[in-house]
């Protein structure tokens, strides 16, 4: 039988479409819950419509932690200012917001005394006493806040007491024991000395111009502020040693900091992301001290030689080869960069052969994390991203003020794929972001994100994942070594081989989540896991339950003789 010409035409569509390979659902899903959990602080970072001076546009950080150490994730939000503000003693530093386990989060800042007035920047954590009680320091355009953790929910400024309190304009702190002594040592990153008085108003000189247009003057053509780096003496202060160490260099723009041990010797490096200068990576000789090898080692410059913005900084085993990679994000027409490891802290620049070069090149980006989103065991990629001039707006290019936030997915093969807009949701609306910080805040196993945005409030974005993958996850508690177990090297056995850090700072102003968390795919069982701590200690936990959270002590392990 013939069939008519319009049924005919219209199987044979039906057929065609059937044949189409079926298009690819990411599994990576975002809620944004801030408001719903009571996160609602909204920042505070200069003039909204109107930014006139460098300090208004780089925004704050967040940080993830558990102060009251009931097992959730709680969550401080740094706070800027303004500059008519800061005339009369500033704005709120920092508020905290305690997690109740059930998905909401109350404000408790003024019962948690944590009172300082100014302009906060960034924060980083860690427990620098050793007394089961995580600390908090937090950075500022102005005076640097300290606040000791008393134990009872109530914090201690004790900036003056522990001999800290830098007042330059300060960006990213980290932790790290860098001397292996068992206690954690500080670095600050500063960034521009800032003078209203002296500094050149917008459109004054070559300087102060973007694109062929009137802009805010800086960094370029102002002076840098030198870092410091702080001993922890183990009574309770700390010592500046920039320049006993050597790490004293000259002052350029500094943002994003880690330690890590990039070079598999058990000692941390320091890398310092700086903006429009070379970056540094300081390698621990071993003795106290520190060699400035960022141009020897690949990381000061991109692979066309250049510098870059250099805003955010990531560290993880995105290859799973055991050494430990570099990701920088960077400023709107250039792109982020992927710095491989070869295991011994010399790099190559693979950003674009991993597929994450020419995706970036519209966006200026900030906050970032190396996280595995699907727990698949291989680490994806999430940045915040947001232009610092509202002028962007009248370019005729694709580079906005307001812009996404992207999440890569590796791939397993080296390579990632940009997800951002399969993800759609609350990844897609347009901020101008600053500051991620990463926790699984509602401990069901998959990463959480919370971002702070310019002038609004932040983004707490929930994942609502549905891969049905694995995990497990891990808390640290040194003995011997510093209480947060920070600097401490995890391997997870199995395929893939995995490999983690425990870390204080990164990302770009903020502090994530000291529990390190293991996507195990389809496995069920988790694999031996190896702890080589600070102290020099190596051991083996054996038998770990999947899909859930573990506390391992230092010294309670299987010891490798």
């Amino acid at each position: 039988m013939k069939l008519p010409l319009r049924i005919s035409m219209s199987l044979l569509v039906l057929c065609l479409i059937a044949a189409l390979p079926a298009q690819e659902k990411t599994l990576i899903r975002f809620a944004d819950v801030a408001a719903e959990s009571g996160v609602i602080l909204a920042n505070i970072s200069g003039n909204k419509d109107n930014k006139d001076y460098i300090v208004e546009i780089n925004g704050n950080g967040a940080a993830f932690f558990d102060y009251d150490n009931d097992g959730d994730m709680d969550l401080l939000l740094v706070n800027g200012s303004t500059l008519a503000n800061m005339a009369n003693g500033g704005d709120p530093m920092a508020a905290l917001y305690r997690n109740d386990g059930k998905g909401n989060f109350a404000d408790v800042t003024s019962s948690a005394k944590l009172l300082r007035k100014g302009w906060g920047v960034g924060a980083c954590v860690a427990d620098f006493d050793n007394d089961g009680y995580q600390d908090v320091y937090v950075t500022a355009y102005g005076a640097d806040v300290f606040y000791k953790n008393s134990g009872d929910g109530t914090f201690v400024d004790i900036t003056k007491k522990a001999g800290l309190g830098n007042a330059r304009w300060a960006t990213n702190c980290a932790f790290g024991d860098y001397d292996l002594d068992g206690d954690v040592d500080l670095y600050v990153a500063n960034y521009v000395r800032f003078d209203l008085k002296t500094v050149p108003k917008r459109g004054s000189n070559e300087l102060c111009k973007y694109m062929g247009r009137d802009v805010l003057c800086g960094p370029r053509g102002l002076d840098g502020e030198p870092d410091i780096l702080y001993r922890n003496n183990g009574d309770g202060t700390f010592s500046d040693v920039t320049k006993s160490s050597g790490v004293e260099q000259p002052a350029f723009y500094g943002f994003g900091v880690v330690f890590s041990d990039l070079n598999n010797d058990r000692f941390p490096e320091i890398y310092v992301a700086n903006d429009s200068k070379p970056s540094f990576l300081f390698v621990n000789q071993k003795d106290g001290t520190f060699t400035e090898e960022g141009l020897f080692s690949g990381v000061a410059l991109n692979a066309a030689g250049t510098e870059q913005a250099s805003m955010g900084v990531a560290v993880g085993d995105y290859n799973n080869d055991g050494s430990l990679d570099l990701f920088i994000t960077n400023f709107s027409q250039d792109s982020n960069v992927l710095y491989q490891n070869d295991g011994s802290a010399f790099f190559t620049d693979v950003t674009f052969p991993s597929g994450l070069g020419a995706s970036s090149m519209a966006y200026l980006g900030w906050g970032t994390s190396f996280v595995d989103l699907d727990n698949d065991g291989y680490l994806d990629l999430f940045i915040a991203n947001g232009h610092v001039y509202p002028e962007i707006d009248d370019f005729n290019i694709e580079s906005k003020y307001h812009e996404p936030r992207q999440v890569y997915r590796n791939l397993g093969n080296g390579r990632f794929e940009e997800l951002t807009k399969k993800i759609g949701g609350p990844l897609v609306e347009k901020k101008s972001s600053r500051g991620a910080a990463f926790a699984d805040y509602d401990n069901d196993g998959d990463m959480d994100v919370l971002v702070v945005n310019m002038n609004e409030p932040p983004q707490l974005l929930r994942n609502d994942s549905e891969s049905g993958h694995h995990w497990i996850g891990l808390k640290l508690a040194g003995v011997k070594s510093n209480r947060n177990g920070i600097g401490a090297r995890i391997t997870l056995a199995g395929d893939p081989k995995q490999t983690a850090e425990v870390r204080s700072g990164g990302s770009y102003l903020s502090h994530n989540d000291f529990r390190i968390r293991f996507g195990l795919g389809k496995a069920a069982k988790a694999g031996a896991v190896e702890i080589r701590w600070p102290s020099g200690l190596v051991e083996t936990f054996l038998g770990l339950e999947a899909d859930r959270y573990h506390t391992l002590a230092e010294g309670k392990g299987v010891a490798r003789k």
